[in-house]
């Protein structure tokens, strides 16, 4: 079959290689978005009279066996296709003759690739938003097991002042929390249907764009047309940053945790059902996981700076170099969702040695604390550290327990706030519910 934009002449063999690049093999994860895409349309222009009642239930019947096929490891997207949407129409024209040719009435391979992208779109930004939450629970219930655990505070990397591994733990849970805020901020733009654009400038046929938004669970329809086409690339950019601040934090999170890993330090264990082994040295239990999110975390901000760079200076209506955004996007996503399960992994099944993190409470993590109560007697603040800094001989140890839960301002170690992290994820799964719950039913309906 020719190319969806023959016009009976052969493009030169590497440019087209040049040009179709990788997207034959990244557009497997488009083809269920294309195909719902696809019978969203086909209602539609029925319901405008373009089609007959008879040729949308052919067409119907069509895209389901594409979709069973494609299910079955029996549909492929071949390079001499292009794309995901050549190799439907190709397949529907093979099945349905002349039918197959009517499915691509008002539409452009542009607003196709738009609607699948953001389909796909809302599919992962549910799928990270539900492994974000899955974490902060784990993260929760970590810190509520080890609320007043001792845990040397450092600045700088050194030892600074008494803190908890409760503490620790829950600052990470509220970072993810923040970052689900980022995520549903995403989920906002991504959650519009482009479909009806066209080649940026719509269509003489009278498309009813609402309807299709209603038939793919859409939250609206994106108004302009021009603006549809310029948009691409701006939900995925938006998810990608949200993806950065994520894997920024499980990042640094791992940098403790192997950092405490150490046996220098010897605050936890990373257990070796989550390790992997050197192929010299016997007794080597390397957290690979963890180096690997560490290094996933770079890997993701450039996928957020390859998607950047190439829209900062592109004219309007569609340019083939939205092509290269779609790589990144794919990329980030799914690292950003793996990382997210192996650091959850990693918290739940995560070993404390608690007697070596209280070897880190020498008499000195209590200076602050000593300055502070030479204040509370009645020394100015700068004498009372002045003192302090040039008699340190003179500190002793103290408890650290009951250290910790004697400092009881809001959000310190005496007073975790633990129940408000229950409070903000209940809040996101009841968020996450409300947007992932009309789409999939909006989907399994239009499926029947």
């Amino acid at each position: 079959m020719a190319k969806l934009w023959d016009k009976g002449y052969s493009i030169d063999p590497e440019i087209e290689q040049f040009t179709v690049g990788e997207d034959h093999l990244l557009d497997r994860a488009l083809v269920r978005a294309d195909l719902a895409g696809s019978l969203a349309h086909a209602t539609m222009l029925a319901r405008i009279g373009v089609l007959k009642t008879a040729e949308r239930k052919r067409l119907r019947a069509g895209l389901k066996a594409i979709l069973k096929d494609f299910e079955a490891g029996k549909f492929a997207i071949r390079p001499e296709q292009e794309d995901v949407h050549t190799a439907v129409e190709e397949r529907l024209t093979e099945s349905l003759g002349d039918l197959g040719k009517k499915l691509h009435t008002g539409r452009s391979r542009n607003d196709q690739v738009l609607l699948d992208l953001r389909l796909y779109g809302k599919e992962r930004l549910h799928a990270l938003a539900e492994r974000a939450i899955a974490l902060v629970r784990a993260l929760a219930a970590f810190a509520k097991k080890h609320e007043f655990v001792p845990m040397p505070g450092r600045t700088h990397m050194q030892i600074a002042m008494p803190s908890s591994l409760g503490l620790w733990a829950g600052a990470w849970a509220e970072a993810l929390l923040d970052d689900l805020e980022l995520l549903k901020a995403a989920h906002t733009l991504t959650d519009q249907s482009p479909l009806g654009s066209g080649a940026a400038y719509g269509s003489a046929l009278p498309l009813d764009r609402q309807l299709v938004a209603d038939l793919l669970g859409f939250a609206k329809v994106q108004n302009n047309v021009l603006y549809c086409a310029n948009s691409r690339g701006k939900a995925e950019l938006a998810t990608l940053a949200a993806c950065v601040q994520i894997m920024t934090d499980l990042s640094r999170m791992a940098t403790d945790l192997m950092i405490g890993a150490t046996p220098e330090f010897g605050y936890f264990r990373v257990p070796k059902e989550l390790c992997t082994g050197s192929s010299m040295m016997p007794q080597k239990r390397n957290p690979c996981g963890l180096e690997l999110v560490r290094a996933k975390a770079a890997a993701v901000l450039g996928c957020e700076f390859t998607v950047a760079g190439i829209l900062r200076a592109l004219p309007s209506g569609y340019n083939r170099d939205f092509q290269e955004t779609k790589g990144p996007f794919l990329r980030g996503v799914d690292t950003t969702a793996a990382s997210l399960s192996v650091m959850r992994l990693s918290i739940e099944r995560l070993e404390v040695i608690e007697e070596n993190l209280r070897k880190g409470f020498l008499p000195e993590i209590y200076a602050t604390d000593r300055a502070l109560e030479l204040v509370a007697e009645g020394r100015p603040f700068r004498d009372a550290y002045r003192y302090v800094g040039t008699h340190l001989e003179e500190l002793s140890s103290r408890d650290p327990v009951a250290n910790l839960k004697s400092k009881k301002l809001l959000g310190g170690p005496g007073r975790l706030g633990l129940a408000s992290l229950t409070k903000r994820a209940d809040a996101a799964e009841k968020w996450l519910k409300s947007v992932r719950d009309p789409f999939q039913n909006a989907l399994k309906a239009l499926w029947g």
